[in-house]
C-alpha cells in the first residue's frame, strides 16, 4: 500500500472511531423513528444523519439508516446492541450496526479488460474509496504489474466452466485467508456457481454492460449494435444464481447513432462502466443500500 492511501484511510478511521450506522428494515407503523431516536439519545449518541423511506404507510415494509457519533463507542458497542435488542423485537425489525472506523477489505475479480479495476485502485489511491483492497483475484495476468505495483497481492487462477468448482475452492481459500467482507466484479468473465454465490448473499458487486434488463447475458455491445439502439449503459448490480437479474444498485446511460460500431460502443460504454461500479461500490461501502426482495433501496 502506498504511503498517500494508508494515511487517507488510517486518517478516516480515526476520524470516525466513534461513529456507526444502523440499517433497519420493519413493518411500517407509528413510532419507529422517535423510538429509534429516543433510544440513541439515552445512550449519549448524537444522530448526524438519518434517512426514512416507505413502502406504504399502511402495513407496508418501512426502511431506515441512522448515523450517529457516540462517545467511547468501542467499549460500549456490545452493550448497546444488546439494549437494542428488546426494540428491534417490538417492532419486528431486520438490522445491522456497523462501526465506520471498521474498515471493510475488498477482494477485486478481474479478467481481460482492466478498466474497472483501475478506476477502483485510482479511487482508491486518492482516499475516496474506503476500504482494504485485500487483494486481486484474476483468471487472467494482464492486471498483475499494475496491481502489484501498489502492494497489493495479485492471484493467477485460470478458470473455465469446466474447471469451475476447483477454482472457487481455491477462490475461497483466499477469501477466508484475507477475511473479506465484500467481492467486486469489475469485469469478471466468469460465472459463479450457486454454492459460491449463497456464502456471500448481498456482498457480491458485478458491472453488467448494458443497461438491465437489456441484452443480458454475453456480447452486449454486439446485440445493441445490431438492434440499432440509441442509447447504451452499465448496471451494477448484486449478484445472485439468476445471471444479471440481481438487486439493482446503479445504472447510468450515454447516447450513441448510426455511426457508432461495436468497437464505439464499446468505447463509450467502457466509461459508464468505471463511474457506475465506483458509485455503487462506494454506496455499499458507506452502508447505504438495503435489499428488499429483488430490489435495492439505496440512501
Amino acid at each position: 500500500m502506498n504511503t498517500y492511501s494508508q494515511g487517507k484511510l488510517q486518517a478516516y478511521k480515526d476520524k470516525n472511531e466513534n461513529r456507526a450506522r444502523l440499517l433497519i428494515k420493519c413493518p411500517d407503523q407509528p413510532g419507529i423513528v422517535a423510538a429509534v431516536s429516543k433510544f440513541l439519545s439515552d445512550h449519549g449518541a448524537n444522530i448526524v444523519a438519518s434517512n426514512q423511506y416507505t413502502m406504504d404507510p399502511e402495513g407496508g415494509e418501512f426502511f431506515m439508516r441512522v448515523e450517529f457519533d457516540c462517545p467511547d463507542l468501542k467499549e460500549n458497542a456490545e452493550r448497546i446492541e444488546l439494549e437494542f435488542l428488546p426494540l428491534a423485537s417490538r417492532f419486528q425489525m431486520e438490522w445491522k450496526m456497523m462501526y465506520v472506523s471498521e474498515l471493510k477489505n475488498m477482494a477485486i475479480f478481474v479478467s481481460k479488460e482492466p478498466h474497472c479495476l483501475l478506476e477502483l485502485l485510482w479511487e482508491w489511491q486518492s482516499g475516496d474509496l474506503m476500504a482494504n483492497i485485500a487483494l486481486v483475484i484474476s483468471n487472467h495476468e494482464t492486471a498483475r504489474e499494475m496491481v502489484e505495483s501498489l502492494g497489493i497481492p495479485f492471484y493467477y487462477i485460470p478458470a473455465s466452466k469446466e474447471i469451475r468448482k476447483q477454482v472457487e475452492e481455491q477462490q475461497k481459500q483466499l477469501l477466508e485467508q484475507y477475511d473479506v467482507d465484500i467481492i467486486v466484479l469489475a469485469r469478471y468473465m466468469q460465472i459463479l456457481t450457486n454454492d459460491f454465490v449463497k456464502g456471500y448473499e448481498n456482498r457480491i458487486i458485478n458491472i453488467h454492460h448494458s443497461f438491465l434488463p437489456a441484452f443480458i447475458g454475453a456480447k452486449p455491445y454486439e446485440r445493441a449494435y445490431q438492434r440499432g439502439v440509441k442509447m447504451i449503459g452499465a448496471t451494477s448490480h448484486y449478484v445472485t444464481s439468476d445471471l444479471d437479474e440481481g438487486p439493482i444498485i446503479e445504472q447510468n446511460i450515454g447516447r450513441v447513432d448510426h455511426r457508432d460500431n461495436e468497437d464505439a460502443m464499446k468505447k463509450i460504454g467502457q466509461s459508464i462502466e468505471r463511474s457506475v461500479l465506483a458509485r455503487a461500490v462506494k454506496w455499499h461501502l458507506d452502508d447505504r443500500i438495503i435489499v428488499h426482495r429483488n430490489k435495492t433501496i439505496v440512501f
